[in-house]
Order: structure tokens, then sequence, then C-alpha cells
């Protein structure tokens, strides 16, 4: 009796060290949060749950994907021009009603032909990435379905071929008591998947809630958000078979969600300051999720906050996507965008 409560002592200890070296700080709930940019952004109402964003750089076109994630309706692809935003279009077309993206990436050929990468949450429990050829005016042809048993729990997706992606598994486990102590101690379980156009396995692992993901535009780095490491992952890739190396981490003073890159190779990431804000939001409508959009310089690992908003003008920011000088932020559950202007230096 005595050893087995010596052990019990030793748990508890153990499971307090390990809430408040990492799951204090990971949650932001101490942050100090100072309101910037929101006073002058518009809001475009677009669908529930603008949770991704990208833009072509040759049509200047903004891909939205949007999911409804309380009530389970189905969800869709949509397009505008940030210059005249009045111009939105669902360009998903007839995709089936168990259609529920999540993260989208644009990939570009040599020849200029483009395809969209979704991430796709069926309602069976299965996942897959769709794979669309974007036509004229953004509108999405469906040409494929890929499924295979690395994608676990996918999150996001980075498209680097007309068949070949990335794919972050946020989560190994995605339910019972494994899943719970996964994700309220920030176990470093979660990994990233490649498909090399035929078979697919794990390419990284050991990242703790693995999210947004992105590469440099020579293809030979690429960036992994940990939303409960509040860190981004730095790999080197070879473009020739796949593989990531670990090279470093760049710690960010928020919960990163998703990644996009500006013309200049620098991270714009959208984030969650206080997570269990965010939790308290999932739950209830009614309750506001503050929003943080960061500037990363990948070489110099400087970070720069661009936009804070604690007063709910959009809750639960998970992405911030730039072209010139402006600044477009999705978020996971809200209806709308943000279009912000940044000055010359922003971008």
């Amino acid at each position: 009796m005595r050893a087995m409560l010596i052990g019990l002592l030793v748990l508890v200890l153990l499971v307090l060290g390990r809430f408040g070296a990492v799951v204090i700080p990971a949650s932001g709930m101490m942050a100090d949060l100072e309101p910037r940019l929101t006073d002058q952004c518009e809001r475009l109402d677009i669908a529930p749950g603008t949770e991704d964003v990208t833009i072509d750089p040759v049509s200047g076109l903004a891909f939205v994907s949007t999911d409804d994630r309380r009530t389970g309706e189905r969800g869709a692809i949509y397009s505008f021009d940030p210059e005249d935003p009045a111009i939105l279009r669902e360009v998903s077309g007839a995709m089936p009603d168990e259609f529920h993206p999540h993260g989208i990436s644009l990939w570009t050929g040599r020849t200029g032909a483009q395809r969209l990468f979704v991430v796709n949450h069926t309602g069976d429990g299965r996942h897959a990435i769709e794979i669309f050829d974007v036509g004229d005016e953004g509108r999405l042809t469906h040409a494929e379905t890929v499924r295979h048993s690395a994608l676990i729990s996918p999150n996001d997706v980075l498209a680097v071929g007309p068949r070949q992606f990335y794919a972050t598994n946020d989560r190994r486990y995605t339910d019972g008591l494994m899943g719970s102590l996964e994700a309220y101690f920030a176990l470093p379980l979660a990994s990233v998947s490649y498909y090399d156009g035929e078979t697919g396995r794990i390419a990284a692992e050991r990242l703790a809630y693995a999210n947004g993901i992105n590469m440099s535009a020579d293809g030979r780095t690429v960036y992994v958000a940990e939303i409960l490491g509040r860190g981004v992952r730095v790999y080197r890739r070879d473009p020739a078979t796949g593989d990531l190396e670990r090279l470093r981490d760049i710690s960010v003073p928020t919960a990163p969600d998703n990644i996009e890159i500006a013309e200049d190779g620098a991270l714009w990431i959208g984030g969650h300051p206080r997570v269990f804000d965010f939790v308290a939001h999932a739950d209830d409508v009614a309750q506001t999720a503050p929003s943080h959009v960061i500037r990363v310089d990948p070489d110099t690992g400087e970070v720069e906050t661009v936009l804070m908003d604690t007063e709910g003008r959009i809750n639960a920011s998970s992405v911030a996507a730039v072209t010139g000088n402006t600044l477009i932020v999705g978020a996971v559950f809200d209806g709308h965008v943000l279009i912000c202007p940044l000055d010359g230096s922003d971008s």
C-alpha cells in the first residue's frame, strides 16, 4: 500500500509538473492582449467557418474553404477578388453532401495548369484529399479523391505536384482516453504524411498538434505549425524523395493555425492567443475567442504582431493571407473574413 501511495503521489506530481511547464504556457492563459488593426478592417460575409484562405498569385483570386462545424451542413469553396470583394462565387460545384473542406493548397504547374487540393472530412469518419482542376474565374472541376492509410487526422494540405502532397495529422488519437491525454497534455504525437502520387507514408513525427503547413518558393523548406507547441517547425525538404529533415523551431507568441507565404517569403499566420478561450467559443457561439495575426521572418525568426482582436470582430482566427497591401483573415467558426489594409512595410 505504501508503495502504491508513493507511486500515485509521483504520478500526481508529474501531471502537475507537465501542466505547469507545458499546458499553461501553451494555452496562453496569462497573455496580455492589446487590440491592433481591426478597426481598419472591412467584413465580407461568405459562409460559416472560413477556416482557410489561399490567394492565386496569377489571377489574384482568393479561395476560401468553408464548413459549418457546428451544424454539420455541407461545406463549400468560394472565390473572390480582394480588389472587388462584392463578386463572390461558390466554385466547388456539384460536390456530394459529404463535403466538409478544411485546409486547402493551390498548385501551379510549369505550363500554368492549376489544381486546388482540399482536405475533406466525410461523414463516415473517413478522410480524403480532394483534387480539383482550376478553370476560368476560379471555378473548380473535381478530378480525383485520394485516401491513404497515413491520413489519420488531416488538418491542412500542401500540394507539391499534380498528385503529390503533404498533409498534417493534427492528432494521433481522435477519441478515448489517449485522445484526451494527447490534447490536454500537449503530447507530441501528431505527424505529417506524404503522398508521392502512388502511396502514402509518414514523413515527420513528434509534433504537438500539427496544423498549418506550407513551403518556401524554391520547394526546399517546409514549415509546420504546432498549435500546442506554440511554434513553427522548419524542415529541409528533398524534392526528389519527399523526405523531411528537421532543422529548427521558431517560437511564436500564439497557438499557430494555418500558414500562408507572402511574396517576400515571410510567413503569415492566423493564431489563437488564448487556447482555453478558443475551446469555450467552440462550445458556445456567444463566447469571444481572441484573434491574432503574426508575420514571421523565416530567416531571422523575428515575429511581428500585425492584428489582434479581443472584441469579437472575428473570433478564433485561423488564417492570414496577404496580397499586395491587403490582409485577409479567416476563422474556424465565423461566417465572414476580415479584409484589412496594410502599409507597404508590412507586406
